[in-house]
């Protein structure tokens, strides 16, 4: 929920109003707790900096419409429940969560998911994200800071095999939060978008994107879920493309002639040197994609199977979510599991 300098995070309780006094003018750090009908909510404040107030207008328009669309909130997107404006300061009032599904990871060491985990996650995750591309709206922004347990309390078990204890939530049930960059079909498609590590190739290479751009960050967060660590890690756009090709082969001709960077290629192919110093980075860190699955069973194939149609360079061939719901690999859910999904997205 943090909007990186933007505002604060606060969990809230223990006040009568949404509307502070002297509680928000005394506190330095907005740390200060209310409740909405006696339920403690989350608190996102932005700072009184116009080009901050007119990114909190847009997020908060694009709250309303899913408010509207999915009144009951079902559909696992984040529920606004109110906002104020406080002296400048733009105040969004949140149902409140756990730790995002990055936070929970790094507590826990960087140890992957439960495969079974990863699955619950995936469905809901696909779900979620239909509802938004059925609606018109692309979030543009998903990352495991962006995917909120409900709740993330934890039970701990030892692992005997890495001589540690490992945490295991209880419940994985998630939302998706932070819609400051949703972007609605009709409006203005900024050039650049997504966090580096969840970026696809046509947002680098410039052509162009729309709801294909949510898909293709899906299925990077499912490998860093399943293994505990970033499928790019990188902060450079050439070596990017290069670990893109290193785990999913050569970028297609088609998308290298459309593209206005031509400065990353030469003669029709990625313009890079395997035997410097980054190609030798990318060469020793980098392997096919089905490399990476940690066992044969058919449970871990699948899901490598999913990823690697989410994660096809040309959007249009890239598999839509529809069609990810009724993958093979969400065929071990739980009646349970798939309850919170039950009702058709297909609200307009």
């Amino acid at each position: 929920m943090l909007l990186g300098q933007i505002g604060y995070h606060v969990c809230l309780q223990n006040t009568r109003s949404l509307h502070f006094t002297e509680t928000l003018r005394r506190s330095r750090r907005y740390r200060r707790c209310i409740k909405i009908d006696n339920e403690p909510v989350a608190l996102k404040i932005i700072k009184n900096v116009e080009k901050y107030r007119e990114a909190a207008r847009l997020e908060i328009n694009v709250l309303e419409k899913i408010n509207e669309k999915d009144p009951d909130n079902k559909f696992l997107c984040v529920q606004m429940f109110d906002w104020f404006d406080y002296h400048g300061h733009i105040c969004i009032a949140f149902e409140l969560l756990g730790l995002s599904t990055f936070d929970f990871l790094k507590e826990n060491n960087y140890y992957p998911y439960p495969l079974h985990h990863v699955r619950h996650m995936a469905y809901q995750m696909c779900h979620a994200l239909k509802f938004l591309h059925d609606n018109k709206l692309t979030h543009t922004d998903l990352k495991p800071e962006n995917i909120l347990f409900v709740n993330s309390d934890f039970n701990i078990t030892y692992n005997p095999e890495k001589k540690t204890d490992e945490r295991y939530v209880k419940n994985t049930q998630i939302r998706v939060v932070d819609f400051g960059s949703a972007t609605f079909n009709h409006e203005h498609h900024s050039t650049i978008v997504s966090t580096r590590h969840y970026r696809p190739p046509e947002v680098i290479l410039e052509l162009g994107w729309s709801h294909p751009c949510d898909v293709w960050s899906i299925g990077c967060i499912l490998f860093e879920y399943y293994l505990g660590y970033t499928l790019f890690q990188t902060h450079d756009n050439r070596e990017h493309l290069a670990m893109m090709e290193r785990i999913l082969g050569p970028i297609p001709s088609h998308m290298i002639r459309k593209t206005r960077k031509q400065k990353y290629f030469y003669r029709g192919a990625l313009d890079w040197n395997e035997n410097s110093s980054d190609g030798r980075y990318v060469r020793e860190n980098c392997k096919s994609l089905r490399s990476y699955v940690l066992c044969d069973r058919m449970e871990h194939r699948l899901l490598f199977d999913l990823i690697q149609k989410m994660l096809i360079y040309e959007p249009s061939k890239r598999i839509m979510l529809g069609e990810a719901l009724k993958h093979p690999f969400f065929d071990e859910l739980t009646s349970e599991e798939r309850a919170v999904c039950k009702r058709d997205s297909g609200l307009r």
